[in-house]
């Protein structure tokens, strides 16, 4: 467009879709009210004569700015590359924008970075798990900004939630590894301060053990970040234990590819000398040689959930405060049962 052009108008486009403003505007304002064929006739419209709605009018007529804010721990981890590809793609549906901030795992920064988000005016908050800081939580709930908190489940009282019991997927996963013979398991786990998922994980698997009546030595956990270099160095400090472990279970899917990276360095051979779990399922996972066994999390419809509960809250229609998604253990080939040498040295 060159400057002595003028911008196109909302009625310009409303004639030449052949329907009135007030159509053009719920096209742009709420999509899912507008039947396919018509909506696709009004962006038709738009798109030949390049309109483009004024942002700061639609705000004010709407009283909202059409953007969600989420933070997230980090990026540098690919749970949350599909978890934020999935919430922006079916908030996108609704022609709302995803504004992201990081945190670093730290609740001053999470707060810091969520304070700054509503500032800025977005509609909404997607937060991850539950260990945000109390004057956060307060924060949010006097402003009444709609928030929700995804990954964990059961959730807090009067807290927006849709996630999965992390501690039940990894108590389901070490029942797995009991029942093949194993009784000397060890866990690689995510770092639990400030990381409710992680402490749930933990909890899970001790709570497996003690029904078992395994007991459980405090050198059979290592808590790590989930990178592969301190993955592998972990892995390491484990298989040098004494007894060494015969399984080790992982926080999640990079911690388990760190740890099976350090056992082929070591020249162990997974699963016949150490079994592997992971949590997440992610892609890499079932190409991975042995492939890897896992707790499958539908990362997809979890992130998409979120928004759709922060779309109909903001709609202001009932919504079900607290959402449980369903995980499950994937078995693949890097569990075997317990080697006999093992087992025998174990009783």
């Amino acid at each position: 467009m060159s400057k002595t052009q003028t911008r196109p108008t909302i009625d310009e486009v409303a004639r030449s879709a052949g329907v009135s403003t007030a159509t053009v505007s719920r096209v742009l304002n709420k999509p899912q009210a507008v039947r396919d064929a018509l909506r696709k006739q009004v962006m038709g419209a738009i798109s030949r004569l390049g309109y483009v709605p004024d942002a700061g009018a639609r705000a004010l007529t709407l009283r909202r700015s059409g953007t969600i804010g989420a933070v997230f721990p980090t990026v540098d981890n690919a749970i949350f590359a599909k978890a934020i590809d999935a919430l922006q793609r079916r908030l996108a549906i609704d022609g709302v924008q995803l504004l992201l901030a990081t945190s670093g795992y730290s609740p001053e920064s999470e707060m810091h970075e969520a304070v700054n988000l509503v500032t800025r005016g977005v509609d909404a908050l997607v937060l991850c798990g539950f260990s945000q800081h109390p004057n956060l939580l307060s924060f949010l709930n006097q402003r009444g900004l709609p928030c929700v908190h995804v990954m964990g489940h059961p959730g807090m009282e009067g807290q927006l939630s849709v996630g999965f019991d992390n501690a039940r997927g990894m108590y389901n996963a070490t029942r797995y590894l009991l029942d093949l013979g194993h009784r000397h398991i060890a866990m690689l786990a995510g770092v639990s301060r400030n990381n409710d998922r992680a402490r749930e994980r933990i909890a899970g698997l001790r709570s497996a053990l003690q029904d078992a009546g395994v007991d459980w030595p405090d050198s059979f956990l290592i808590e790590s970040p989930y990178a592969l270099a301190e993955a592998r160095s972990g892995m390491r400090q484990l298989m040098q234990l004494n007894p060494r472990p015969t399984g080790v279970i992982c926080g999640n899917d990079v911690l388990a590819l760190g740890a099976m990276l350090e056992a082929f360095h070591m020249n162990l051979q997974i699963p016949e000398d150490v079994s592997v779990i992971g949590f997440d399922d992610l892609e890499m996972s079932r190409h991975l040689r042995p492939a890897l066994t896992t707790v499958r999390v539908p990362t997809e419809s979890l992130w998409s959930k979120a928004a759709e509960l922060l779309l109909t809250k903001l709609r202001n229609e009932p919504v079900a405060m607290h959402t449980e998604v369903e995980v499950a253990l994937v078995v693949r080939e890097s569990c075997g049962p317990v080697a006999p040498k093992s087992a025998s040295a174990a009783s």
